[in-house]
């Protein structure tokens, strides 16, 4: 069963083990749960795609079992910052909560998933399928070094996924599509006295912008999302205030619901482009789908009984920001995100995560993988 006082212990051990990123340096921590692992009995092994940027795989396996279950969290952190009352490695409990870099995100999702397998082991609890755990490197960069290597090399093929990387055990089963585009305009350069002799790339940025913000995108609406976005990151243009700019670059961050394809959104632009400017390139420096799950599918409906079971009222939500999931859409598997992190604690100073959350996440996150079946 969960050990409350080893759960405790074991989340204070994760925060005080350096794990930034940047700098990117996971394989202290990586080989500690990796030893955590194997004293358990698990087959358990470090994968790197770069020095010291560390993944762990673990697998509680059956003879006979033939399908795949993975969780996992992630190993790294953001970096400190300043501003601290807590040293950021120190793991200080004060009250109910467990301060620290990393306490949120992601190391309760660690320690909770450490626990429960330890539990499972403790208890001899015959699983109807191959459990496997994947700690990785690299999720605040990217993932580039860690899950999407691990997917695409298919070292990990698991037929079903829980990415444990979210907060206050909401259970995420929509995210929106994610794109990103850098549009330059070129203009013609003059002097600035007369601005009529040149074409100002500027100006015609600026009519861009503004005609993108007031066209009226259809989209169907999705209950666990908010109205579609669009953020103008970045701007730069021109070289000295007395010259016509003769270039403007500007950055667009879309994001879309389940139903809107990136192919609609960039022919609109292209529309509104074409009508203000006579020379533009459009680059797509990034693009994720979107993502969706039923409500009925096993991941949701398992995890929903198992927090029930601990007076945890379940809160099905959608992701408004880019995560993990949509590799998993890539290849076909299943997945959801859920979490017993504290909101709005990732990412701060004196980052917390609440003693009770750790606990009744644990017995949660046991219980659901005890049920699970595929």
């Amino acid at each position: 069963m969960v050990n409350k006082v080893r759960l405790i212990k074991l989340t204070r051990k994760l925060i005080q083990i350096n794990s930034e990123n940047p700098p990117g340096d996971e394989s202290v921590l990586a080989n500690f749960v990796q030893g955590y692992l194997k004293g358990l009995g698990l087959r358990a092994k470090i994968y790197e795609f770069k020095r010291n940027r560390s993944n762990v795989l673990a697998y509680l396996e059956r003879p006979g079992n033939r399908r795949q279950l993975l969780i996992t969290p992630h190993l790294d952190t953001v970096c400190a910052g300043e501003n601290w009352r807590f040293n950021p490695f120190a793991a200080k409990i004060a009250g109910n909560r467990i301060y620290g870099l990393g306490a949120t995100d992601c190391k309760a999702n660690l320690a909770v998933a450490l626990e429960a397998i330890n539990s499972l082991v403790e208890d001899k609890k015959c699983l109807d399928y191959n459990l496997v755990l994947a700690a990785t490197a690299d999720e605040e960069c990217g993932s580039g070094l860690g899950l999407i290597p691990l997917l695409d090399k298919k070292i990990l093929k698991p037929d079903a996924a829980l990415v444990l990387d979210a907060d206050d055990f909401e259970i995420i089963v929509a995210q929106k599509g994610l794109m990103h585009l850098k549009i330059r305009i070129e203009g013609k350069r003059a002097h600035g006295a007369y601005p009529y002799l040149g074409v100002n790339a500027i100006d015609i940025a600026l009519d861009v912008i503004k005609d993108i913000k007031n066209h009226k995108f259809h989209y169907s609406k999705n209950k666990y999302l908010k109205a579609p976005t669009l953020n103008v990151g970045t701007i730069h243009g021109g070289d000295k205030v007395n010259i016509v700019a003769d270039r403007c670059e500007f950055e667009l961050d879309f994001r879309f619901l389940p139903g809107t394809k990136p192919e609609e959104i960039l022919d609109v632009l292209k529309k509104i482009l074409h009508k203000r400017a006579k020379k533009y390139k459009i680059e797509e420096s990034s693009i994720q789908q979107t993502y969706s799950i039923s409500e009925r599918h096993p991941l949701v409906s398992v995890l929903k009984e198992a927090m029930r079971d601990f007076g945890v009222r379940p809160h099905l939500t959608g992701s408004e920001g880019a995560t993990v999931i949509t590799f998993f859409q890539h290849k076909n598997i299943p997945a959801i995100a859920s979490g017993f992190g504290c909101f709005g604690c990732a990412h701060i100073s004196d980052e917390y995560v609440k003693i009770d959350n750790l606990y009744k996440g644990a017995k949660v996150l046991d219980r659901f993988l005890a049920n699970y079946k595929f």
